[in-house]
This record gives structure tokens, C-alpha cells and sequence, in this order.
């Protein structure tokens, strides 16, 4: 359960500047109910890595910018703008104090290929394969979507006791004139069979505020 124990100390962290502020720096990132037919449960990865199907926490975060504060160079190659939009979860300050922290424990010679510097963070297009701090990898990629598995280091590729999908994704819906940004998370218990959800009503919420940074810093990549 080490992930969650992360997420909960990020999550406070980037809460720190207090409610009111908080609330208001990520008034335009919403969650909405994740359909129980999503497409992210129906993967080979989720059905392999989940063998007993236990219940799952999951959450989809939305957020909608207009065309026109989205930088022009995003907008003209295909994939593009998924591809900036992941960057800047990785390499923004949102993702700053647990890269730092799996850093110091992880990055070491067997690691050393993976992306842990912020500028490789930033300039890296993402394809499938790619593992980033020991804790994630790029299990497929669209013009539209990038899926991670997390939950432990992408060295073990076996069933694990604590495991998760994130996918990323930038839609651009011309006829309304924005993109539309959703940043979704699926977390399960791999190993075993499991009695209820893995994260407490606590951890989901601060999960759920850890999630908004993420968003906020991934968006301010992609705008003017």
C-alpha cells in the first residue's frame, strides 16, 4: 500500500496553501462518475494484472480549456496536445515532491535508463514502453490517450499486491472549440482476493485533490 502512503503526503503538501485558495485554483477541474463500462476496464492489462476482480477505486477528472489558450504547435500534429498534456503531469511541479521522494529511494544504475529529470520528463513523446521514476510505464498510447500502470515499479511485471491504471487524455472538439482534458484512475488489489476497495475514504479524498494539481500543472503546459 506504499503508493497511497505517498499519495496522501503529496496530496497534503500540495494543499498546503489552505481551502479557500485551494478551492479556487482548481474550481474548473470537475469529477464525474466513471461509467462501470469504461473502456479502461475492459483492457487485456486490467483483466490480467486484477485476476480476482476485486472491487476497484476509481475517479475521472475533467477539465475543459477553449481552443484559443491552447498553444497553436499542439493543435497542428495529431497526438500532439496528449502528448504535452502528459509531459506536464510528469514533469510539472505537480509531480515535483513524489519524483524527488522516488528518487531518492529508486534511482540507482538498474534505473538509470528510466525518465527521472525534469527536462526528459518534459520532452519525451511518451511511447508504449516507456517507465518513468520506477513507479509508472506507458502501457498504450493514442492520438488522444496514454495509459500507465501504476502501483509498484515497472520492474515487476507480475500480479502485485497494490495495482492501478491511469490513463491521460486530450480530446479537441472543434465544433465547441475546447479540448477537453481527463485525467482517469483505477486502483485495485492484484494479489489476492480482496474483501472491499483498496484506499480508505481519506486517502480517496486527498487522491482526489492530488489529482486536481495534476491537472492544473498538466493544463498550464499546453496554454498560453
Amino acid at each position: 500500500m506504499g503508493i497511497f502512503k505517498t499519495l496522501s503526503k503529496a496530496a497534503a503538501y500540495g494543499t498546503v496553501a489552505g481551502a479557500g485558495g485551494w478551492a479556487l485554483y482548481t474550481r474548473k477541474s470537475n469529477f464525474v462518475p466513471l461509467s462501470p463500462s469504461d473502456h479502461i476496464y475492459n483492457t487485456t492489462f486490467y483483466a490480467r494484472n486484477n485476476p480476482e476482480r476485486n472491487p476497484a477505486t476509481a475517479d475521472l477528472c475533467v477539465r475543459r480549456v477553449p481552443l484559443s489558450e491552447i498553444k497553436p504547435e499542439y493543435l497542428e500534429k495529431e497526438g500532439k496536445l496528449v502528448e504535452k498534456f502528459c509531459a506536464g503531469v510528469w514533469g510539472g511541479l505537480g509531480y515535483a515532491y513524489q519524483r524527488q521522494y522516488l528518487e531518492k529511494k529508486y534511482r540507482d544504475a538498474d534505473t538509470e535508463e528510466q525518465l527521472w529529470d525534469t527536462k526528459a520528463l518534459l520532452d519525451s513523446e511518451y511511447p508504449v514502453g516507456t517507465q518513468i521514476t520506477d513507479h509508472f510505464e506507458v502501457l498504450t498510447k493514442t492520438p488522444e490517450s496514454i495509459i500507465v500502470r501504476c502501483g509498484d515499479s515497472p520492474r515487476k511485471m507480475e500480479v502485485r499486491p497494490s495495482d492501478g491504471l491511469f490513463e491521460m487524455r486530450a480530446e479537441i472538439l472543434k465544433d465547441e472549440g475546447v479540448a477537453e482534458f481527463q485525467l482517469k484512475s483505477v486502483f485495485y488489489q492484484g494479489l489476492g482476493k480482496a474483501t472491499g476497495a483498496p484506499m480508505p475514504a481519506h486517502i480517496e479524498f486527498l487522491h482526489r485533490q492530488y489529482t486536481k494539481l495534476w491537472m492544473e500543472t498538466a493544463v498550464s503546459n499546453v496554454t498560453r
